[in-house]
C-alpha cells in the first residue's frame, strides 16, 4: 500500500511536502524517495520473520547511500551481488556480518574482499565458484561459509526477463544435481557448509510458485542431513511483488507465516531478500512536459524523463501509474502516449494515457522506487538525475545531478 504520495486538494505530496515545490527547487527528472514509507515497508518484513532469522534488503534494488543507511539503522541486513555493492553497504554503515554475497560472477579479488570483512554467506550459483571459492579461502586462511543456490525448476509465472528459477535460465544449479555438489563441496577444504538459497523471480503475486519451490528445497535438505550434511539456515530469496496497477500481492507476514508452517519441526533459520517490496512504492520519478506532438496516428507528450532515466516500461513493457502533480489545471482530456527525447522508438514511459496535459505540467511516474535510478543510464549523453530522500519532513539530497562534465570524465580526447 503507497501511502507516501497522494493527492490532497488536489496537489500531490510526498508525506508532508508538495511535489511541485520539490520539482522547483531541484530540477526534474528528479527521483523521490519517503523514509517513512521504507522504514513501513521494512518493518512490515521485520514483524513477520521470527527472531532467529534475517530480512536481508536487496541493494540492486535500490542502492543509494540514503537508502542503504536508513536500512541498516533499522537493523537490515543485505542481498549483494557485486564487490560494488558491497562497499555501497560498508559506506552506509550495514554490519558484514548481515550481509549475503549471491550474484554469478563473484571475481577472486571480489571473495578475498568478502573474507576478509566477514560476511554472512557466499551464495554459490555454480560449480566452478565452488572450486574457486575453496581455492581463495585456503590461501587467505580462512573458511568460507557457503549456501548453494539450487534451481528448483519452478515456473514464478512473471515476465521472462524477470523469472529466475527456471532450468534454462542462468541462475543456480540444477535441484537434481545439488546433493552430489554438496557432497563435493564436503570434500573440498575451507568450506563451510551452512544453508541451501533459492530465488524464483520477482514481482511475484501468486504464492503457490514460492510454496512449490520451498517443497522441493525441503525434500533436498532433509536428503542431505540423511548424508550427514546438516544445515543452518534456508535462504528464500526475494521476489514479493507490489500493486503497479491492479495487482493483490500478498503481503510478507503472509508469505513468512506459510514458510513457516511449512518449515515443520526443521531446526533451520530463514533469510529472505526483498527488494521491489521495500523500495518501489517509495519512490517516484519526477518529470515534466516538454512539448505535446498531437499527430493522425497518436498524439504524443514528450517529457524530460526517458528510458535512460527508467527503463522498465521499454525493458519488461512494465505499467507504471502515471499521474499529475496538479489535477486543478484546466486541461482538455486526451489519450497520450508519455515517451522522451531518447533516439529509440521503445522510449516511452506509458502509453495510451488519459491525462490532461500541456507543456510544462508535472507528472510522477509512481512505483518507481525499485528498478529505477539503478537502473538508469547515460546514452545519449543524458545526465542522471538527482535523488532526495524526504525525512521528517525535510528535503534531503542524496544524490546530486550529474553535470554533463561528469559524463565525460575519465574520457580522453586523441
Amino acid at each position: 500500500m503507497n501511502l507516501a504520495f497522494a493527492h490532497r486538494d488536489g496537489q500531490l505530496f510526498v508525506d508532508d511536502i508538495a511535489v511541485a515545490d520539490l520539482a522547483a527547487r531541484f530540477g526534474t527528472p528528479l527521483y523521490i524517495y519517503s523514509a517513512e514509507q521504507l522504514s513501513r515497508n521494512y518493518r512490515a518484513w521485520a514483524q513477520s520473520v521470527r527472531a532467529q532469522d534475517r530480512v536481508c534488503y536487496a541493494v540492486k534494488a535500490n542502492s543509494n547511500l540514503g537508502v542503504l543507511s536508513l536500512l541498516a539503522k533499522l537493523g537490515s541486513g543485505f542481498d549483494i551481488v557485486s564487490r560494488g555493492e558491497l562497499e555501497r553497504v560498508l559506506l552506509a554503515g550495514g554490519n558484514p556480518a548481515g550481509i549475503v554475497y549471491s550474484g554469478l560472477g563473484k571475481s577472486p579479488d571480489d571473495m578475498r574482499r568478502a573474507l576478509e570483512v566477514g560476511v554472512h554467506c557466499f551464495n554459490v550459483e555454480s560449480e566452478a565458484e565452488l572450486e574457486q571459492l575453496s581455492a581463495v579461502a585456503a590461501a587467505v586462511g580462512k573458511r568460507a561459509p557457503v549456501s548453494i543456490r539450487v534451481n528448483p525448476d519452478v515456473d514464478a509465472r512473471t515476465h521472462p526477463y524477470i523469472s529466475t528459477g527456471l532450468r534454462e535460465n542462468k541462475f543456480g544449479i540444477d535441484i537434481r544435481r545439488a546433493e552430489a555438489v554438496y557432497l563435493r563441496a564436503r570434500e573440498l577444504g575451507s568450506l563451510d557448509l551452512v544453508g541451501v538459497d533459492c530465488h524464483i523471480g520477482s514481482q511475484l503475486v501468486d504464492l503457490s510458485p514460492y510454496f512449490d519451490a520451498l517443497e522441493r528445497v525441503l525434500e533436498l535438505v532433509d536428503k542431505l542431513e540423511r548424508r550427514g550434511i546438516r544445515l543452518r539456515h534456508l535462504d528464500l530469496g526475494g521476489g514479493l511483488g507490489v500493486r503497479y496497477r491492479n495487482e493483490t500481492p500478498p503481503a510478507a507476514s503472509e508469505l513468512c507465516a506459510g514458510v513457516i508452517e511449512r518449515l515443520g519441526t526443521r531446526d533451520l533459520h530463514l533469510i529472505f531478500e526483498p527488494g521491489r517490496s521495500i523500495a518501489a512504492n517509495a519512490g517516484a520519478l519526477i518529470t515534466r512536459v516538454d512539448f505535446l506532438k498531437p499527430t493522425e496516428v497518436r498524439n504524443f507528450a514528450i517529457l524530460d524523463a526517458s528510458m535512460s532515466e527508467l527503463i522498465r516500461p521499454a525493458l519488461y513493457q512494465s505499467w507504471m501509474d502515471i499521474v499529475p502533480a496538479d489535477c486543478n489545471l484546466d486541461r482538455p482530456i486526451q489519450q497520450w502516449d508519455l515517451v522522451g527525447a531518447v533516439c529509440e522508438s521503445a522510449d516511452f514511459l506509458g502509453k495510451d494515457r488519459t491525462l490532461g496535459l500541456a507543456g510544462g505540467d508535472l507528472l510522477a511516474v509512481l512505483g518507481a522506487g525499485a528498478y529505477g535510478f539503478v537502473m538508469s543510464s547515460n546514452y545519449n549523453t543524458r545526465p542522471r538525475p538527482a535523488e532526495v530522500m524526504i525525512q521528517n519532513n525535510q528535503a534531503i539530497l542524496v544524490r546530486e545531478r550529474e553535470s554533463l562534465q561528469d559524463l565525460w570524465r575519465g574520457e580522453h580526447a586523441l
